[in-house]
């Protein structure tokens, strides 16, 4: 072989190898649209997703415009949705049920926070989350005790630990079925909460954080990530990206 043969030979093999190297585990897309309430802590989480991205090699898009990313034709390439502190109807009809065959085709959601206040009035969307947002107290700290070990990202939990975020009392119907991750001990803060006539007075039983198998495809949701601090939290972006990992692949539950 010649000399200019076997340096063309050896280019491709190097190509070919770093291409294999660097090739993402899946692809997200980031969705942060605020119809209502605009968190302050969404860039904080933009910029923690990008250095989650970064860190465990996954292709990461951000849009808030629904306008130009729920179509068909831009989810297609898509693993996982991730709804970052999004508030109120961000949806049309017809953008609704793309993200429908989305989740439909085996695809995964992940919530974060106010995502669970968002699109009320769609019973599907009210489904895929797992349970709504009702109300919240002020931003207290609190303890949080770990209800499943065997789902990824929660290996980095203690059994029990103290937390500050603002915490949310979901209301009462249970849209579906869920497995739950972490719960809240409301006897570790004041949960009473009025809004006029809407009073919250704590819920009892508090998951904060679960997941479920819903209408082909896979949600994880997690109460955490009000605080603009949080997202440089190592613990909560361990179970964030737990979360994430599972809902894009269906991998890492210990059976």
């Amino acid at each position: 072989m010649s000399t200019k043969k076997t340096f063309f030979a050896l280019t491709l093999c190097v190509l070919f190898a770093f291409q294999a190297f660097s090739q993402s585990q899946f692809k997200v897309f980031l969705f942060t649209k605020t119809a209502g309430w605009h968190h302050p802590s969404i860039h904080d989480g933009v910029n923690a997703m990008r250095n989650l991205a970064e860190r465990h090699n996954f292709d990461l898009v951000w849009e808030e415009n629904a306008d130009r990313c729920f179509t068909e034709n831009f989810l297609k390439d898509f693993d996982v949705v991730v709804f970052l502190n999004t508030t109120a109807d961000v949806l049309n009809d017809d953008q609704q049920k793309v993200f429908e065959k989305f989740i439909q085709s085996g695809k995964g959601y992940v919530g974060i926070h106010a995502a669970s206040d968002t699109e009320y009035d769609w019973p599907w969307y009210n489904q895929l989350v797992g349970k709504m947002f009702k109300i919240h107290p002020a931003q207290q700290t609190a303890m949080i005790d770990v209800a499943d070990y065997n789902f990824p990202g929660m290996e980095v939990f203690p059994k029990r630990f103290m937390w500050t975020d603002e915490w949310y009392e979901f209301k009462k119907e249970n849209y579906s079925e869920v497995n739950v991750l972490l719960t809240l001990d409301e006897t570790t803060y004041k949960p009473y909460a009025k809004w006029g006539d809407n009073v919250g007075e704590g819920m009892g039983y508090h998951p904060i954080a679960w997941y479920h198998n819903f209408d082909g495809g896979r949600s994880f949701f997690t109460g955490l990530g009000h605080i603009s601090s949080v997202y440089s939290e190592p613990w909560f972006l361990q179970h964030l990206y737990g979360g994430i990992y599972w809902a894009a692949t269906g991998k890492g539950i210990k059976e």
